[in-house]
């Protein structure tokens, strides 16, 4: 092979990004090939839609597996351009006036035939230098997985932080969620007909200093998160660029600093930020209990399957009776649950119940639509119900609403929660009953079809 040949067959070789040889090359559905950290940083910036850096053609995918054979030239073409690189006195040793061929891993360092048979070294593993330094780069692509993984994870905490804060889709922000509660909250003292406005002033007065420093917590850490973030995108750059040194180069570098490497994603790790929590504190409400206690029912089915779940939750491989619920709003597809629909129907009038969930931590509670079908795999749609959803986010059980979909900024009750159905009114509301607190009250809105008490326990 000629040399403008070979010169060309090696700059196929090279990305278009970094101009470098192939580092962990992958292929992207257009065919072109980049080095997978180039095109990360590359679509990480750029966010959606993902193009090709060279064609512009849209991929519909963003993970790709790394391209063995591309790899495996792209080495040898690093390796041949290290010999050129390299001045002659540096593969030379000084001594023996050998090439420095061998890496010792005790001492990290370069060394001739004759240095390695050397009572200093003779009793060391050595290996060539062109080895060492490919093992070290596939350690240090490793190293920068876990960064970029660190750093996909603080990209999601940071957007839930932002979604808390701004007003992003159908979910209310902090602040618009604190305006709604203080409504909820005046509605619920003029329930009960009593004039305790020093408790009401208070209560909202409460909720508006929590959510206060609330929103502070929230925008210190969202400033945290992306300084973080930067910081992690440096040294994943850091290390892309010591992952292209010739070898000799990048095995020096791995003498001076041994441990910095090691210890940069350790150091991270600890560092690292934690999400806010924002939840407000359940206010009572004095007298509320008493009054929807006049309007209590009794729902013996719910009752039974609370129970049910209570003794079955207990045995390994045990199923609930009941309904398999498979189309509720915020119920993931593919997620077994057990519903059990009461067996009261309610046209008119007011209507009060509660449901001890203490040994349930994932649940669906509310009204649905009165179906006349008798199938046990009956869907509703989402307008159709009422509902208060406790579900696992991001490794945290948090209550959520529909009709819209609400995310709530409250305390998940730990036991009873009391149900109050307003048919006349067109209201539902949701009740922390060891608190004696407001959890949610749906706005008004008539009811056109007949309602009936739900509960569903989704997996957990």
């Amino acid at each position: 092979m000629d040399l403008d040949t070979l010169q060309a067959f090696q700059n196929e070789l090279i990305c278009s990004i970094c101009m470098n040889y192939y580092l962990d090359p992958v292929t992207i559905d257009c065919g072109h090939s980049f080095c997978s950290p180039c095109l990360r940083l590359c679509w990480e910036e750029a966010q959606t839609p993902m193009y090709c850096p060279e064609c512009r053609g849209i991929s519909q995918k963003s993970d790709f597996k790394t391209n063995i054979t591309l790899k495996k030239l792209a080495s040898l073409a690093r390796h041949a351009r290290a010999y050129h690189v390299n001045s002659f006195v540096e593969q030379i040793c000084v001594v023996h006036k050998e090439s420095k061929g061998l890496f010792c891993e005790a001492d990290k360092r370069l060394l001739c035939v004759s240095c390695s048979e050397s009572p200093e070294h003779v009793a060391h593993s050595h290996c060539s230098v062109q080895w060492a330094a490919e093992e070290h780069r596939e350690k240090l692509l490793k190293r920068m997985g876990s960064l970029w993984n660190m750093t996909q994870e603080m990209q999601n905490n940071l957007n839930q932080e932002v979604m808390r804060i701004c007003n992003p889709l159908h979910l209310l922000s902090l602040q618009d969620y604190v305006a709604l509660r203080k409504v909820m909250i005046k509605a619920e003292y003029q329930k009960i007909h009593l004039f305790l406005h020093e408790e009401e002033q208070l209560h909202l007065e409460t909720v508006a200093k929590e959510a206060k420093e609330i929103f502070r917590q929230l925008k210190e850490s969202e400033f945290r998160m992306t300084q973080q973030k930067e910081s992690l995108k440096e040294m994943y750059r850091e290390l892309t660029d010591m992952c292209h040194k010739p070898d000799m180069e990048l095995l020096q570098v791995r003498r001076e600093s041994p441990s910095s490497e090691a210890g940069m994603t350790e150091l991270v790790e600890v560092q690292k930020p934690q999400p806010v929590n924002p939840e407000l504190t359940p206010q009572s409400i004095t007298g509320i209990l008493d009054i929807l206690n006049n309007f209590r029912v009794d729902n013996v089915l719910i009752q039974e399957a609370t129970n049910q779940y209570m003794r079955f939750s207990k045995e390994p491989g045990s199923t609930l009776p009941g309904v398999t619920q498979r189309d509720i709003s915020g119920e993931p597809q593919g997620t077994e649950s057990c519903a059990a629909p009461g067996p009261q129907v309610f046209t008119c009038g007011r209507h009060y119940w509660e449901v001890d969930l203490t040994y349930s931590p994932s649940w669906i509670l509310g009204v649905c639509k009165d179906s006349s079908t008798s199938d046990a795999d009956a869907v509703f749609h989402p307008e159709e119900a009422f509902l208060l959803f406790s579900l696992k986010i991001n490794n945290r059980y948090s209550l959520s609403t529909n009709s819209p979909t609400l995310i709530q900024f409250v305390k998940r009750p730990l036991g009873r929660i009391g149900v109050f159905l307003d048919y006349d009114n067109g209201t539902v509301s949701f009740y922390d009953v060891s608190k004696g607190s407001l959890i949610y009250s749906f706005p008004p809105s008539p009811f056109s079809f007949p309602l009936k008490p739900f509960l569903c326990f989704g997996a957990p």
